[in-house]
């Protein structure tokens, strides 16, 4: 199949997958996983990420404590911080790999077969980067639905809330496979480089001169 816009196609591939790296790495060190609101000081918003719990007060700002021990946290967020970390590398080296697949960059021009490998695998590692991003902010989403949602736990026990780090995930991962998708569309595509439209539009011209010669009386 012949597709024109294929450079388009791979630059729209390429800058997708680098906005869903970035929001994958600002998923794993924001501080807003699961958001607490007290009813008893409504002035006071509690959050909690993969790394600190942070309190967010009116008047005083912000303030956040680290985690004291990695074996201390729930399951959700220790396997979450594995997950996370393993997105943001496998979608620098996809980045890093598809960056010299582009049709875009000279070098490697005539090795056309390894530019086409190394955007396969770059594609397939945002994939990779995209599942390991969405899998544990919705694991976190599910376990904090269940917890909300729990009758053991008394009414008057506070609940904890989406926090706005879930969502942006989830974008990021979106962007991730989307972007991936789009550059592994492109390895399916030819080209057409205008050299060969040149010669084929020159071909014709001939033929015609050809035709007219032989008709000629």
């Amino acid at each position: 199949m012949a597709l024109v816009y294929r450079p388009m196609m791979q630059l729209s591939g390429i800058l997708l997958s680098l906005l869903g790296w970035v929001l994958s790495c600002l998923t794993t060190y924001l501080p807003q996983w699961k958001n607490l609101n007290l009813e008893l000081n409504e002035l006071e918003i509690w959050t909690m990420g993969l790394w600190q719990a942070c309190v967010v007060q009116e008047e005083g700002g912000m303030q956040c404590k680290d985690f004291d021990s990695f074996l201390a946290l729930p399951p959700e967020l220790r396997i979450s911080r594995i997950l996370m970390f393993f997105s943001n590398g496998s979608g620098l080296l996809g980045l890093l790999l598809s960056g010299f697949g582009l049709d875009c960059l000279k070098i490697g021009e005539r090795q056309q077969e390894q530019k086409k490998r190394l955007l396969l695998f770059g594609g397939m590692l945002f994939w990779i980067s995209g599942i390991t991003a969405i899998v544990p902010v919705s694991w976190v989403a599910h376990s904090t639905v269940q917890e909300f949602w729990d009758e053991n736990i008394p009414d008057i026990v506070p609940r904890w809330d989406f926090g706005e780090a879930l969502f942006v995930g989830w974008l990021a991962g979106f962007c991730l496979i989307l972007g991936g998708s789009l550059l592994n569309c492109t390895i399916c595509s030819t080209e057409i480089h205008p050299s060969s439209v040149h010669y084929a539009v020159a071909e014709q011209q001939d033929q015609c001169q050809h035709l007219e010669t032989e008709t000629r009386p």
